[in-house]
């Protein structure tokens, strides 16, 4: 999913402006593992288990170019890359926090 570049190509509504950018399972599950701190790209990929690396190359890429994360290189032999949420991506922490809180109650009246 290809995120939109300027203010004027996102959607009018803010609810699907919020879709657009983390309406992807394996984005929201990024921002989960990156809200405690850096991680690298290894480490991200184990964490979130079963999403390929061509796929997860590709959310870590549009979240960067929305302004969601930031990826450092480090100038070693070899490459360390690590990525880490802007303060743009940390300010979604209460929306994934609802999220959690909702999920617990959803799982807690399926019992």
């Amino acid at each position: 999913m290809t995120t939109p570049t300027t203010k004027k190509e996102l959607p009018a509504c803010p609810v699907e402006t919020t879709l657009t950018l983390i309406g992807d399972k394996w984005k929201v599950l990024i921002l989960r593992d990156l809200l405690p701190g850096p991680k690298r790209f290894g480490e991200l990929k184990k964490s979130i288990g079963t999403v390929s690396q061509k796929v997860l190359t590709a959310q870590l890429r549009d979240m960067e170019h929305s302004c969601l994360l930031t990826r450092t290189v480090y100038p070693e032999v070899p490459p360390r890359v690590e990525y880490s949420l802007t303060e743009l991506g940390r300010s979604l922490k209460p929306i994934l926090d609802a999220m959690s809180h909702w999920g617990e109650e959803y799982k807690s009246l399926m019992e």
